[in-house]
């Protein structure tokens, strides 16, 4: 049997479900699926869906064994191997969920020393989450499908990522709480698991942003921060994009997009997050991620 033909792209990209990326938009990108747990049932998040993960999380809370599990090593290094042997690129850029919050980069990391002498892998912390490092690797691999060089795709990514927000409105800090997901909020549980919690990724790591009494509250607070976001990209000639992000909050996200929509002159993408973050966030969630077009 012959070989598929091999592509002319010097260099290939992957990055991890946390991306976020719609379906059908992958394009040139290998998306490595994280893994979910639901009742003792391990699944990557392609198997476990978000509808899966809601009804688990809603019908017995934080204690239905719904939890994460850590992509190995051995996938990752069988994604890059697979990506040489059907394109032939003579190199690899991986983008991933902030290391802050998953070892999914770390794991990443060590599948790159593995396959070093098959294939030069360029690994990449987004810091972030969502459509920040999806829209990230979406275009680095428009300019490595141009003939873009290593150097060159790789500084791509971390100028996409320079500057990018994300903010997450979520019900209860509960479920990111069990999954030790809060960072440096810790030291605020005591007197946050109470009110409407707003949070923010700051330096890789998820942050309580504020601490807002009411659901409405939190998200014009939300909005708020979001105007003066895309206001500060303008001024210094960036292109702001946004996502919103929901988990069993469609209509919510539809809305919210509407109104920023309106008040920003943007167009907003309304997709949900990847089941292995809604894990740890939780039903209701609702986010926005801003970040430079370039």
């Amino acid at each position: 049997m012959s070989r598929p033909p091999r592509s002319a792209m010097e260099v290939a990209l992957v990055t991890d479900s946390a991306s976020c990326l719609p379906p059908g938009a992958e394009g040139a990108l290998t998306v490595v699926p994280l893994h979910v747990v639901v009742a003792g049932r391990r699944g990557d998040s392609r198997e476990v869906g978000h509808a899966e993960v809601v009804e688990a999380l809603r019908s017995a809370g934080p204690r239905a064994g719904v939890s994460t599990s850590r992509v190995s090593p051995g996938e990752f290094a069988e994604a890059y191997r697979e990506l040489v042997a059907r394109t032939g690129c003579r190199a690899v850029v991986s983008v991933h969920l902030s290391g802050g919050v998953s070892g999914t980069v770390e794991a990443a990391r060590l599948a790159a020393a593995e396959v070093a002498d098959e294939v030069d892998v360029r690994v990449v912390d987004s810091r972030s989450v969502g459509m920040a490092l999806g829209w990230a690797a979406q275009d680095a691999a428009a300019l490595a499908a141009q003939g873009g060089d290593l150097e060159q795709v790789e500084e791509l990514v971390h100028r996409r990522l320079a500057g990018a927000r994300a903010w997450f409105y979520v019900d209860t800090l509960e479920h990111l709480r069990r999954g030790g997901r809060l960072g440096r909020s810790q030291a605020v549980l005591g007197s946050a698991l109470s009110i409407k919690p707003l949070l923010t990724v700051v330096e890789g790591e998820v942050v309580l942003a504020e601490r807002v009494r009411t659901r409405g509250k939190a998200l014009a607070r939300l909005e708020t921060l979001v105007e003066e976001a895309v206001g500060q990209m303008r001024e210094t000639g960036g292109r702001p994009r946004l996502a919103v992000h929901e988990l069993d909050a469609q209509d919510a996200a539809t809305a919210l997009a509407d109104r920023l929509a309106q008040r920003l002159d943007v167009d907003p993408v309304v997709l949900p997050v990847d089941p292995s973050l809604g894990v740890h966030t939780g039903p209701g969630t609702l986010g926005v991620v801003v970040a430079d077009a370039g």
